[in-house]
């Protein structure tokens, strides 16, 4: 089955060489393709180029992309859509004054989440993730890593794994799985971090990694959850057993957890709403990425990712949603976009190569997503007749998206 899409206004993130992730001052060059055409065999790319080079190409369907824009599907690297429930009365605590500590300390927040998620069905988790999942592809994301991290005690946090495995086998998008059992500490180990710690290094690991339920290890390094000694054990654990580090860091604090991340060769470091020199200079030893999460910041009025220090001294950066019940109860990456472009002042090329190529980097899997380039998946977003890719960014209230394709084929 080919598709031929023709008569493109600009197609977006033309990679001819296939590279794996886009640093500093080339974060702002975006290769784009004006009058263009892109050729798609079953779910892969296989060609591209010119209109006026389109000729004597047959194909079984044609779509015509007049006035439109073609670009690589969102690559959306953190996220924590298994969930049960919402947690929308915490939303109005906190515009009535309640910081997020405070609500966690009234036993608020990730437990609440917790104690929902433990008494709700596999089958029954799996459908209400199953809504936002759908929603998020007609957004335009077609790579997504998905947490655990709500079940807190070893049957819970299988139970989501395995609702991630669900939702891996039965819908067309890269799904990647992470453990991250250390979120919080539950109620029952409340003076006792110790012994929860040692039950994720020596049941939990072991049982994720038996089942080959995930792909990444990680942990909530922040005061008053994890310290750098909990999160060094958890990560040196789950590397022994093959899982691959990522953490959340400097999220309300810095007190060295970078430098934790890249010494444990950490795929990525999410969060880094509070970010100091020390931590740059700690990242450029390194090959972990940064990833901002700029609708966290937004929906709960902390600081922003200071996105744009970070490509200024040569780094790379990517943009996640952070689709949470808690602090991010939206998984829309075009919003993510806008609001890196309005509040982290980075360019609508930064921002495009930050929620693309580079967010497929932080999941491992930019060898075959995140770009238009021959051999990688046919992943696309096809946006209704807009002025210029600008456009996306800049009028954020609306949907431009008229069509999405995930491995070939239309959402």
């Amino acid at each position: 089955m080919t598709t031929l899409i023709t008569n493109i206004q600009e197609l977006l993130q033309v990679r001819d060489t296939n590279i794996l992730k886009v640093s500093g001052k080339d974060m702002k060059q975006l290769p784009t393709i004006k009058n263009a055409y892109l050729l798609i065999d079953d779910d892969t790319i296989v060609g591209y180029g010119y209109m006026e080079d389109c000729k004597n190409i047959e194909a079984d369907t044609v779509i015509d992309a007049t006035g439109k824009v073609v670009l690589p599907t969102w690559c959306d690297s953190h996220t924590h859509i298994v969930y049960a429930g919402n947690r929308e009365q915490e939303f109005v605590d906190r515009i009535n004054g309640l910081s997020y500590e405070d609500i966690a300390n009234r036993g608020g927040g990730i437990l609440n989440s917790t104690e929902k998620l433990q008494q709700t069905s596999e089958d029954d988790l799996f459908e209400q993730s199953v809504k936002r999942l759908k929603a998020v592809m007609k957004l335009g994301t077609g790579a997504i890593e998905i947490k655990s991290g709500y079940g807190l005690t070893v049957e819970a946090e299988l139970k989501m794994l395995r609702v991630i495995k669900r939702l891996k086998q039965d819908f067309p998008l890269k799904v990647k799985a992470t453990l991250l059992a250390a979120h919080a500490v539950p109620k029952d180990y409340k003076d006792n971090k110790d012994g929860f710690v040692d039950l994720v290094i020596n049941e939990m690991i072991p049982k994720v990694a038996k089942e080959q339920l995930a792909t990444y290890i990680d942990v909530f390094c922040e005061k008053g959850y994890f310290d750098l000694n909990d999160t060094e054990r958890i990560l040196k654990a789950g590397k022994s057993h093959g899982l691959i580090p990522k953490i959340h860091v400097n999220q309300f604090n810095a007190f060295g957890g970078i430098e934790v991340a890249v010494k444990n060769q950490a795929l990525s470091v999410d969060h880094l709403e509070e970010l100091n020199e020390s931590d740059i200079a700690m990242l450029k030893t390194g090959n972990t990425m940064p990833v901002a999460l700029p609708s966290c910041s937004y929906f709960l009025s902390i600081p922003y990712t200071p996105g744009r220090q970070l490509i200024d001294a040569g780094l790379p950066l990517a943009l996640a949603s952070d689709y949470n019940p808690g602090s991010t109860p939206s998984g829309n990456m075009n919003f993510v976009v806008s609001t890196a472009c309005i509040k982290m002042k980075l360019t609508p090329e930064e921002a495009i190569n930050a929620a693309t190529i580079n967010g497929a980097y932080a999941m491992g899997i930019s060898a075959m997503y995140g770009s238009i380039t021959r051999g990688k998946k046919a992943n696309i977003i096809i946006t209704k007749a807009i002025p210029s890719y600008a456009f996306l960014p800049y009028a954020f209230g609306d949907n431009h998206i008229d069509t999405v394709m995930i491995n070939g084929q239309i959402v």
